[in-house]
């Protein structure tokens, strides 16, 4: 597919996306992460925080296979150049958000191999107050 500036916009269904403290645990381990502002609640209460939250880089394990992504790229094609995460507010264990992903920028860089693509995706998670939590922004090299 033959991606332009005229994509950028396009967004995805909005989807739940429950934020559990056995999945937190779980990415923890896999990180191998034991800051106890993840794993502890005695220690997490005592913070700032007032409890556990998710790791900064816990936003990359949510998703919803079922949502569709409005552009069809080709993986053979794809690099993942960059993650970003802007924080308004900490996930928090036993809360849900609701997210959508969107098209945010595609733009042309030239490469030493020729031109190259890039598409930024951002997934915005919001509470269930609608506040925004966190934008996920991920930078697509496409080839």
């Amino acid at each position: 597919m033959e991606v332009t500036k005229e994509h950028i916009g396009l967004t995805t269904d909005t989807f739940k996306v429950d934020v559990e403290q056995g999945h937190i645990r779980r990415f923890c381990q896999a990180i191998g992460d034991t800051n106890p502002l993840f794993l502890n609640e005695e220690i997490a209460s005592q913070s700032t925080y007032g409890g556990t939250i998710a790791p900064l880089t816990f936003p990359i394990a949510l998703s919803d296979e079922s949502v569709k992504f409005p552009l069809q790229l080709d993986m053979r094609r794809m690099l993942h150049g960059e993650q970003e995460f802007i924080y308004y507010k900490p996930l928090r264990p036993g809360k849900s958000y609701m997210a959508q992903m969107k098209v945010a920028d595609i733009y042309d860089r030239e490469g030493k191999s020729g031109n190259m693509q890039f598409i930024v995706i951002d997934t915005e998670l919001r509470d269930e107050d609608g506040e925004l939590a966190v934008i996920c922004r991920m930078n697509i090299i496409y080839r």
